[in-house]
């Protein structure tokens, strides 16, 4: 609910997807943004990648749905895209990336994003859709939320846009279309505007075509 909420409050009309594969072009005829939501962890068997023992796999018919979701997006680059923790790493994986499947084993600072800790953000000089939403909302440094144990190592075709001070990637986007951004933080749960409501408030303005 926190994410219908947060989409409530940017003005937009929050509609529950059920991850029935064969409905997906039905539902993005009926939708004009799509936000994927955290959750447990990808298994990246389906990437050329063993899963790690660590990992807490999200279940099945999920993964299979939300990665059918991100290849069908593909043909509709038009449509807003928001992935948030869990949705931003099968963005990643999608686009030819790679994770990092246990923090803990390779990153010292790995409980700064564990619990729901707050840390600090390093946007990456440029104008893209998080620099905007900072901008818009007050400035380029703010603490986020987190509450993950993998993140992205590689990010594939798409384009790094922001890490936190440790150089944990903590955002990327598709700079050939209008919106499509991942973040590893949890938005609906950052204070900041600029990092929270604000991404919601520019998914919904980019539905409506603004």
């Amino acid at each position: 609910m926190a994410y219908a909420d947060a989409i409530v409050r940017a003005g937009g009309v929050p509609v529950v997807l059920p991850p029935v594969v064969e409905l997906i072009p039905s539902q993005l005829e009926l939708c004009r943004g799509v936000v994927l939501t955290g959750g447990d962890d990808p298994r990246t068997d389906m990437f050329g990648e063993p899963t790690h023992s660590m990992a807490k796999p999200m279940h099945s018919r999920r993964q299979e749905y939300e990665v059918a979701l991100l290849r069908a997006l593909e043909s509709r680059p038009d449509v807003p895209v928001l992935g948030v923790c869990l949705g931003m790493q099968l963005m990643a994986l999608c686009a030819g990336g790679r994770l990092n499947q246990h923090l803990p084993d390779d990153v010292p600072t790995a409980a700064d994003h564990a619990g729901n800790a707050q840390h600090a953000l390093r946007i990456e000089a440029g104008d893209h859709a998080l620099s905007r939403c900072m901008a818009d909302g007050g400035g380029q440094s703010c603490p986020v939320t987190s509450h993950h144990r993998q993140a992205v190592r590689d990010a594939g075709r798409l384009r790094v846009v922001a890490r936190a001070p440790d150089g944990v990637i903590e955002a990327i986007d598709d700079p050939a279309r209008p919106f499509y951004l991942g973040v590893q933080w949890h938005p609906e749960r950052t204070a900041h505007a600029g990092a929270g409501l604000a991404l919601f408030e520019a998914l919904v303005a980019a539905a409506r075509g603004a």
